[in-house]
């Protein structure tokens, strides 16, 4: 009834509203959901055919120098190459991969406010910062594990000790999954700090690329153990000082006696990325 005492008809609409009678997934699934899409985003699957063309280029470089190797081996050639040392050789390949991707997993979340979204029931912020930082680690990894497979299907089947190859295959994923977790959990976590991709990205290659310098600066100093430590600071040349404590592969890089310092800062550092990440996350504001 209105202020004038009229009376006012009104309709109810039924619109159809209804109670989920559905099955109510775990939050394991949401959370590896949520690993599955952000592999799949990696390599631009289920996207536009624009966002295929930068990581299917890399594989394809990577691929292309495998297949070389390949083909040298098959004739029975020698290369300098080996199944531990195409990470190194594509190292720059996979930082350029993970200065695109690493923002593209994190910082459009960032810029378009959806983290409330991920956050409301059941992803919790750590299942959201472990399934975006596994699709970013294993994406890496399978770019380098994918060319040194080919390398060993060719080896192998072509002639080559077997076994030989396959313990030798086993040490090149050793070595691709140690750059994929040391390159993935730092660039995860600088893009986490960016909510423009851009800007990310240039912050990613920056703070590897002038790693590189510095350590070179720090060697020239003519103390040896300066040389032998100096490589520590620079994520390009960590994993290899690791390899030649485990491997002795008789490299570039001199660890000297500092071999299990070289393991402990392995260690300590994606750690402390991804403890580093968590707190990003459990601050960040929604």
């Amino acid at each position: 009834m209105s202020a004038d005492g009229a009376v006012q008809n009104s309709v109810i609409h039924d619109i159809g509203y209804q109670r989920y009678d559905g099955p109510r997934l775990s939050r394991g699934y949401a959370a590896r959901s949520l690993f599955v899409h952000g592999l799949r985003a990696s390599f631009g699957l289920g996207r536009s055919a624009k966002a295929k063309i930068f990581p299917w280029i890399i594989i394809g470089i990577v691929s292309a120098i495998a297949l070389i190797v390949a083909v040298v081996r098959a004739q029975g050639g020698e290369t300098d190459i080996g199944y531990q040392d195409l990470p190194q050789v594509a190292s720059f390949l996979i930082l350029i991969f993970l200065a695109v991707v690493a923002p593209e997993l994190v910082s459009r979340d960032l810029r378009n406010h959806l983290l409330p979204l991920y956050f409301s029931r059941p992803v919790g912020r750590v299942d959201y910062v472990l399934a975006k930082l596994g699709a970013l680690v294993v994406a890496a990894w399978l770019i380098l594990a994918g060319p040194q497979l080919l390398i060993f299907v060719a080896s192998a089947f072509g002639g080559a000790d077997f076994l030989g190859e396959l313990k030798d295959l086993l040490g090149g994923f050793a070595m691709a999954a140690m750059y994929a977790v040391l390159f993935g959990t730092v660039s995860l976590l600088i893009a986490s700090l960016a909510s423009r991709r851009a800007f990310a990205a240039g912050a990613i290659a920056a703070v590897y690329l002038i790693s590189l310098p510095v350590v070179a600066v720090v060697m020239a100093l003519g103390s040896e153990t300066a040389r032998q430590i100096a490589p520590m600071a620079s994520p390009f040349m960590l994993p290899e000082g690791i390899r030649e404590w485990i491997w002795g592969n008789g490299g570039d890089i001199d660890v000297g006696s500092y071999g299990p310092a070289y393991g402990v800062v392995g260690l300590l550092l994606p750690a402390i990325c991804v403890l580093l990440l968590l707190l990003r996350y459990r601050r960040v504001s929604l």
